[in-house]
């Protein structure tokens, strides 16, 4: 009897710890050291965004580091001014501060790029899960919808949405979301079609569990992970195209300081100043590749076949 219960005792020490998706997924994003990196980039990115747009304090610690200053104040006599402690990147042709203009610059871009994809959630989102769920003649119509905003290039369906809704800080949110769906809502379809296919599913619609609850309480939750990787690789994209339509002219105006009206600026005096370009170029690049790293680490912890 005393050797059964010692063996019992050792089988229940041997047994795995049971843990969630989510905690496990959690455990195999820290261990990739680049998506670690990525999201600490844009911690500290968010960070000085927020105290770039705060009053700053004289002592206080913006104030000290110079990033409160008036992103659109004019000083001409120190235009192109070289880098040093009143202005650590120097200033442009206006002598209007570059640390203060990127660091303001960010706080818009960083915005673009979540808000466009809550849209995106919400319309591709809400599209997909219909698709998927009622299927039948609502599944066509959707995914007809669906292949003919696909068959558009999507540049030019956003230069026709900006054209149309005139540049400015809302219109690029509206172009952005009305058009960068697509590709969530074949992915949430293709999510749904595959979970309804399981038992659980099954049995909860054959005991006539309400559309919503059903949504809400196994479609969701076991779709979320491919979604959530998709609308974080969808940040930078999103980023990188309003800076593309600020240098064209068309999306945030001056003297709204984005990224791309930075580049805009600059651009036609590099030859004079390259840091002008160089700067919101560098800072486009950080942002786009530490959201893409963080997108990679995602999706490696997500991926059920990741699991041991």
């Amino acid at each position: 009897m005393a050797s059964a219960i010692g063996i019992a005792q050792q089988v229940d020490w041997d047994v795995p710890e049971q843990t969630g998706l989510w905690s496990d997924a959690w455990v195999r994003f820290r261990r990739n050291r680049l998506a670690v990196g990525g999201l600490a980039v844009i911690i500290i990115m968010i960070v000085l965004a927020i105290g770039a747009r705060l009053p700053a304090t004289p002592g206080g610690l913006w104030h000290i580091l110079h990033i409160t200053g008036d992103p659109v104040s004019q000083d001409v006599v120190n235009s192109y001014a070289l880098p040093s402690l009143q202005h650590p990147l120097g200033t442009d042709i206006l002598g209007r501060d570059q640390l203060s203009r990127i660091l303001y610059g960010a706080s818009i871009s960083l915005t673009i790029g979540i808000v466009v994809q809550i849209l995106i959630l919400f319309i591709g989102g809400g599209i997909g899960m219909a698709a998927g769920y009622f299927g039948g003649w609502v599944d066509n119509l959707l995914m007809r919808f669906t292949d003919i905003m696909y068959a558009f290039p999507d540049l030019l369906l956003v230069l026709v949405f900006v054209a149309a809704f005139g540049p400015s800080f809302w219109s690029i949110f509206i172009a952005l979301g009305l058009v960068y769906w697509v590709g969530l809502a074949r992915l949430v379809r293709g999510q749904v079609l595959s979970i309804k296919e399981k038992e659980y599913v099954e049995a909860a619609i054959m005991t006539g569990t309400a559309p919503l609850k059903l949504i809400v309480k196994h479609l969701v939750p076991n779709s979320l992970g491919p979604v959530i990787v998709t609308l974080t690789f969808g940040i930078p994209a999103a980023i990188f195209t309003e800076a593309a339509l600020s240098f064209l002219g068309i999306g945030i105006r001056p003297p709204e300081p984005s990224w791309g009206v930075m580049i805009e600026d600059g651009y036609g005096g590099i030859f004079a100043d390259p840091r002008q370009v160089i700067f919101p170029g560098i800072a486009v690049a950080l942002t786009m590749l530490s959201f893409t790293f963080v997108g990679d680490g995602l999706r490696d912890a997500l991926d059920p076949r990741m699991k041991r």
